[in-house]
């Protein structure tokens, strides 16, 4: 293999400081901290456990676990036997669950035996049921709570956790005849992996959104997943004695490739696995967290509650921020003026990974602030096509968001076709996201292509009117969407929460964005609603537009205010 392993990785990382702490565990509101060294013990215990039970190169191993320390040290031990992991965030139903065990066929199963009164296990029972014997049971490693003891032999029934190959207590170093089945390869290659090196394995999966159908698993080689991790961790600016928080599910890209990136750079992890913004405020000053990457529903709810609790948080240095909600640039303000901490929007998802372009410290705050950045790699190519003939389009225009790069989804689990739709036939990967090309290496993103407005025959980005909305001191919280209206032409409509007692109107916010706006790019009506529809992901809260849209189609006869309704 020419790529670095991810073993290599980790014998770097533990050699440098073998007593630095690696990874800190909050639990309820004490915290658990774990060494380099005592790590790398637990990988290798694990990884001794997985050979015992016959995991296989090329094989899958679920990690069904809240942000633990113990989830880097599956990846780690699952890494070294050649396997690869998929995370199964623990907010998933049933139906999710299954639907990650058809495509991915895991041979073996890590789930957490108690975690915040979830019967995880009894979720992981009931979607193998539903999967009708198509799939063969996994083995499963029972996984208890950072600095819970192990019971003793005679206190574990294995049998209460066996879905067909048997089970054993993770770490006890005793797998109880639990033997991993022979599952079936279910990975693709795309044109990205078709390139790469035979002896370099798939280390890792993730769950992409499903904005487009059903939800596709994107797989990525152990050599890349420690190219990208460096390259971050550069970029970021990581050095030994950071602390990074880590809020967003290690299942999910954005928490993944932080945690890496933390490690590469010599940092150490905060793992929360129950976001309490009370707690997280405490532990974040206790334990002095320097880097957070999230989106600004995250940030929103640690701004407010600091407005309230207070605490130094002057150890902040840099914050990557995902725009959901619209508060991107009040969160960025607060962390300039409060804490001087640099503020820069992001890029990535399942397939590019997470932190692919952010911006630095150069960029000005009017372009820093937003959604986008320059590649974090030079091995990484960005260009922007028309999304039609996927033709190159000049700097300052509109197109598609296309990549080449080792950071590329090498393969898709269980989704042959997959493969083929998601990259042009000169092999850039589409991303299905309009950006624009700044002409100095920088991208920003715009939105989501199937998200653009064609108002009056241009296309507009939702979030322009969104950001106007959100800058009157009476709206929290903004969201446009697009409707057909009357002859066929698309129409903006919008949706605003007021702050508490605020005296907004429809009218009044109208008139509000027509002061600064083209006229074709004020909303036809807004409505004020108690609180947006929102669905919980893998990289944060995303407020759910397609509920919204079909609430302005049905609302066409007049502006709604839930207080006066």
């Amino acid at each position: 293999m020419t790529g670095a392993t991810l073993a290599s990785f980790l014998d770097e990382f533990v050699a440098a400081a073998p007593e630095a702490t690696a990874g800190i565990d909050v639990i309820g509101t004490d915290t658990v901290t774990i060494t380099r060294t005592r790590l790398r013990d637990r990988v290798r215990l694990l990884e001794a456990e997985l050979a015992e039970v016959g995991l296989r190169r090329g094989q899958c191993v679920a990690v069904f676990l809240p942000n633990w320390s113990d989830t880097v040290a599956w990846q780690f031990a699952a890494s070294a036997l050649g396997a690869h992991v998929i995370g199964i965030n623990t907010r998933y139903n049933i139906g999710e669950v299954e639907h990650v065990l058809r495509a991915a066929r895991p041979a073996v199963v890590a789930v957490a035996e108690d975690f915040h009164g979830l019967d995880l296990f009894g979720m992981l029972g009931e979607a193998m049921s539903a999967t009708d014997g198509d799939v063969d049971p996994p083995a499963v490693a029972v996984v208890r709570a950072p600095g819970d003891p192990l019971p003793s032999a005679t206190d574990f029934d294995s049998a209460a956790f066996d879905l067909g190959s048997g089970s054993w207590h993770a770490g006890s170093g005793d797998t109880r005849g639990a033997s991993a089945p022979r599952t079936p390869a279910t990975a693709t290659a795309t044109a990205a992996g078709a390139l790469g090196d035979p002896g370099d394995p798939l280390a890792v999966a993730f769950t992409t959104s499903g904005s487009t159908g059903t939800p596709k698993l994107a797989a990525h080689r152990e050599s890349a997943v420690v190219g990208h991790a460096r390259a971050d961790a550069a970029g970021m600016g990581i050095v030994p004695g950071d602390v990074t928080l880590c809020v967003l599910p290690l299942s999910g890209v954005f928490g993944f490739n932080t945690a890496m990136a933390t490690l590469a750079g010599g940092g150490a992890v905060l793992m929360i696995p129950v976001f309490d913004p009370v707690v997280t405020l405490r532990v974040m000053e206790s334990e002095r967290v320097s880097h957070v990457v999230g989106g600004d529903d995250l940030y929103g709810r640690l701004h407010d509650t600091w407005r309230e609790v207070r605490g130094d948080l002057s150890s902040l240095k840099w914050l990557g921020i995902a725009d959901f909600l619209g508060r991107s640039h009040e969160i960025a303000r607060w962390a300039r003026d409060e804490f001087d901490a640099l503020t820069t929007g992001v890029f990535g998802s399942s397939e590019v990974f997470a932190l692919m372009l952010f911006w630095s410290s150069d960029d000005s705050e009017s372009v820093r602030w937003n959604g986008g950045g320059r590649p974090v790699s030079a091995e990484i190519s960005v260009r922007i096509a028309d999304p039609y003939d996927d033709s190159a389009m000049p700097d300052g225009d509109q197109g598609e968001l296309q990549v080449r790069g080792p950071n590329v989804a090498d393969a898709y689990l269980g989704n042959p076709e997959a493969a083929a739709q998601a990259f042009t036939a000169d092999g850039w990967f589409r991303s299905g996201d309009l950006a624009v090309a700044t002409g100095d290496g920088g991208f920003t993103y715009v939105c989501r292509a199937g998200d653009a407005l064609r108002l009056r025959g241009f296309l507009v980005d939702p979030a322009e009117i969104e950001t106007r909305l959100a800058a009157h001191t009476g709206v929290q919280t903004a969201k446009v969407v697009g409707i057909t209206g009357p002859g066929g032409y698309t129409q903006a409509v919008g949706f605003v929460v007021p702050v508490a007692n605020a005296a907004v109107t429809a009218a009044g916010l109208r008139q509000w964005c027509a002061d600064t706006l083209a006229a074709f790019k004020v909303p036809s009506a807004v409505h004020v609603i108690e609180k947006m529809p929102t669905t919980v992901g893998g990289n944060g809260t995303k407020i759910r537009a397609v509920e919204l849209r079909e609430w302005a189609q049905q609302w066409t006869d007049r502006e709604r205010d839930f207080r006066s309704e």
